[in-house]
């Protein structure tokens, strides 16, 4: 059973929409307020609409058949279909739109970094000079916002890891596509239904005890950047990992407050000072309606403390259709 099937039942207003293979993302706002992603495009619907009464009934009902809950008590779902969608909801009070329903559809389709190259994402030269990178085991981190197609190029860029190396893959929600023969995933859960938190950090810790020759971390959220700090100071090198930013200069300072977060007491320039040593390409994504693409690579060469900024060497920028490499 895929996921749509469990949730067409309660959805029937917007069944359409979830079919359509051309959609990838539903946004209601409310019952009247209906928007869709469309290859790449955000557009409104105005055929479409479903009462509030309605709405409620299906998130509630959606909820307790992924074995989740949302209600007055507890008015925020973040849910995983089967397939790998994710189905996220927010009830009033809390939104002040009515009751509020996203579906993202989970790209199934395996993009090539060949594919990648003819769509325009990124160039040939790009391309071959990541490969190296990777060959050369650099750690790589992937920075954008949402829906730039960040684990789309870290799933692409896993490909260029030799297939005798074993892969280890951790992540909140399995979405990274990895084509390898010595693979072993692991995946974080929520407190819920009486079973206890399993989070990023421990799996992170966890990943050590099982031999990994590469980790590839899905995206760095909080204190799990420690870790991961610590485990590229150990000799853990080859690692890709995304995080959200608006830049490859953001990319470092957000890893740098995820770094914070775990409590660590080190001085704030220390933190600095071993992300640098520890950190080696920045790969950053933009995304403009209809297109996704490399906007920036950097390298971290070091850190100046006396004038507590990153060493950056650029290493390709990308000025509005043309891309330049140094």
């Amino acid at each position: 059973m895929n996921g749509f099937e469990i949730i067409l039942p309660f959805l029937r207003p917007i069944e359409r929409l979830i079919l359509d293979p051309e959609i990838s993302e539903i946004m209601v706002n409310g019952s009247e307020r209906i928007f869709i992603e469309k290859l790449g495009h955000i557009q409104p619907i105005h055929d479409v609409t479903i009462s509030q009464k309605s709405l409620e009934v299906a998130v509630r009902n959606i909820a307790r058949r992924l074995g989740d809950d949302i209600s007055e008590e507890k008015p925020i779902l973040d849910s995983r279909l089967p397939d790998g969608s994710r189905v996220a909801a927010v009830l009033p009070p809390c939104s002040l739109n009515g009751v509020v329903l996203t579906i993202r559809k989970f790209n199934a389709k395996h993009f090539a970094i060949d594919d990648l190259v003819a769509g325009g994402t990124l160039p040939a030269g790009l391309a071959e000079r990541l490969r190296l990178a990777i060959l050369q085991h650099k750690n790589i981190l992937i920075s954008g916002g949402t829906g730039t197609g960040k684990t789309t190029i870290l799933t692409a860029l896993s490909s260029f890891i030799p297939e005798h190396e074993r892969v280890l893959v951790i992540e909140d929600t399995a979405e990274v596509q990895v084509r390898t023969p010595n693979l072993v995933r692991f995946e974080s859960r929520r407190e819920q239904d009486g079973f206890s938190a399993v989070t990023i950090r421990e799996l992170l810790r966890a990943s050590l005890r099982h031999r990994p020759d590469r980790i590839l971390l899905g995206e760095i959220r909080g204190a799990e950047a420690f870790d991961l700090l610590q485990l590229l100071n150990t000799g853990h090198s080859g690692t890709i990992s995304t995080v959200h930013a608006n830049s490859a200069a953001q990319a470092l300072s957000r890893f740098t407050s995820c770094v914070l977060e775990s409590g660590v007491e080190l001085p704030y320039r220390a933190i600095k000072n071993n992300i640098a040593d520890s950190l080696n390409i920045v790969v950053h994504l933009e995304r403009r309606p209809g297109r996704r693409f490399v906007s920036e690579v950097v390298e971290i060469l070091g850190y100046k403390p006396e004038f507590d900024r990153y060493d950056l060497k650029p290493l390709f920028t990308r000025m509005g259709d043309t891309p330049c490499l140094p």
